[in-house]
């Protein structure tokens, strides 16, 4: 059985992009980094040759893992999600009990998350803590420095 992951349509064509790049680009280049590398000659102690092995290695790996995870995504639209709770795809304002910050999340599958874009994954200690829940209802939230109560202001899409 298939895991599903969960993506915006955004997010699924971002990774088709990305995709296309390495299987075009990302694989020419490699191709001439080992044929600029054979031409020094002896294999068997070319470190440049070498490097461009495991460079051919990773990218494939890479490769894989994009094409797995198209062949296990299903959309979601976040016009679909209703907002009286945070689901995946919820656009989140918090304020921290604590010291009054205001903070703003936006709740993606773990393959979307990007912490310096405000995306964070489902299955992070914060997404896990604001998973349905309600606007005015606080959510605990398991950090080094202790366990942090935030309350959900907003809920939008």
């Amino acid at each position: 059985m298939l895991d599903v992951v969960y993506m915006s349509a955004e997010s699924v064509r971002e990774v088709e992009k990305e995709l296309l790049e390495l299987k075009t680009k990302g694989r020419k280049d490699v191709a001439d980094k080992l044929a600029e590398a054979r031409s020094h000659g002896d294999l068997s102690e070319n470190a440049e040759y070498d490097a461009a092995k495991h460079s051919q290695e990773l990218l494939e790996i890479k490769i894989n893992k994009l094409e797995e995870t198209l062949a296990k995504v299903q959309v979601l639209d976040a016009a679909d999600m209703p907002t009286d709770k945070v689901y995946i795809l919820s656009h989140v304002k918090l304020r921290n009990m604590k010291n009054k910050a205001l903070l703003e999340y936006y709740l993606v599958s773990p393959e979307e998350a990007d912490f310096e874009k405000r995306k964070i994954s489902v299955d992070s200690p914060i997404g896990k803590a604001l998973m349905g829940k309600k606007v005015g209802e606080i959510a605990e939230i398991k950090a080094p420095a202790g366990v942090i109560p935030y309350e959900v202001l907003e809920i939008s899409r």
